[in-house]
């Protein structure tokens, strides 16, 4: 796929940031940020490519160079990636453009972006990007004095501690490595007794997992907000209620398709503010650690403006 036609090269060319992953190997894919920095300048744009040595280095190096003054920031990666550029745009009017070359890319999902095609994903970011982008609400976390912003889904519980367990892993890659953390965590993991809080209203509420989500997708394809909406202003929060683990494998594969939301254990609810308090729960926020509950998430109306 070729790349948009050049600007008028009369014209000094405008900045785009584009920021690589600086962990992920990416595989077949390590080239990703490089040929993604490449289409873009193709197209006509001054490209500033920031790579560094960790994520704190290049969180640092994003915040600079915004302060510059660019088009937009573009990250190449997958979840934690967005998560970076999420947080570093919050409250600011600069779009996040996004080339999916992660591992669960559940936030590219959401905004219906090309998987495994990075001439794609550009190319669809470009046209965003002269149409101005779009507007979606962005989740707010505040936990242990620190506030956190997120594009997907909050996680606290069972759903948590996988992660936890799979991001310890370094193999297999991809969906398989959620699944087999799932099966090792399933053996020992208990029910959770947690105090939630929803716009205003105090209940105990036992589960295995809540999830508090702005998108639809956790664990590379997890469909477990098949009704939530990314610009509606609210957020869907996802509980699922003591369960055997046999009968837990049996709702598991229905997941993916979003076919679980009639199971009797499976309680949805939009909600605009939730607090969550339960000993020792570590959350997660677009699969990045957050901390230990309790943790109090609202919906931000319109916080982000991306290129999808």
């Amino acid at each position: 796929m070729n790349p948009p036609a050049a600007k008028n090269p009369s014209i000094a060319p405008m900045k785009i940031a584009v920021a690589i992953n600086p962990e992920a190997s990416f595989g077949r894919r390590r080239s990703a940020g490089h040929q993604a920095a490449e289409y873009i300048r193709a197209a006509g744009w001054d490209v500033v490519v920031l790579e560094a040595e960790n994520y704190d280095a290049l969180r640092r190096s994003v915040d600079r160079t915004l302060e510059t003054g660019v088009e937009a920031l573009v990250v190449v990666g997958g979840d934690g990636m967005v998560h970076l550029g999420v947080n570093a745009l919050a409250g600011l009017d600069f779009p996040l453009g996004i080339v999916p070359a992660g591992t669960g890319n559940d936030v590219a999902r959401l905004l219906a972006l090309p998987l495994n095609d990075t001439a794609a994903a550009c190319r669809r970011l470009l046209l965003a990007l002269e149409a101005g982008g779009r507007r979606i609400d962005a989740g707010r976390v505040t936990a242990g004095g620190e506030t956190t912003y997120f594009a997907g889904v909050l996680s606290a519980g069972f759903d948590a501690a996988v992660n936890e367990r799979a991001n310890s892993w370094s193999w297999p890659r991809g969906r398989s490595r959620y699944n087999l953390a799932m099966l090792r965590e399933l053996g020992s993991f208990r029910r959770i007794t947690y105090t939630v809080t929803a716009d205003g209203v105090l209940w105990s509420q036992p589960a295995l997992l809540i999830s508090v989500a702005n998108g639809q997708f956790i664990g590379g394809g997890m469909k477990i907000t098949p009704e939530a909406v990314p610009d509606d202003g609210w957020l869907d929060m996802f509980v699922v209620k003591p369960l055997s683990r046999l009968r837990f494998l049996g709702v598991f594969p229905k997941v993916f398709a979003g076919k679980h939301t009639n199971h009797p254990a499976v309680e949805i609810m939009r909600v605009r503010k939730v607090r969550l308090e339960a000993d020792g729960v570590v959350a997660y926020a677009d699969g990045e650690r957050i901390g230990p509950l309790p943790v109090e998430v609202e919906a931000v109306p319109a916080g982000l403006r991306v290129l999808a």
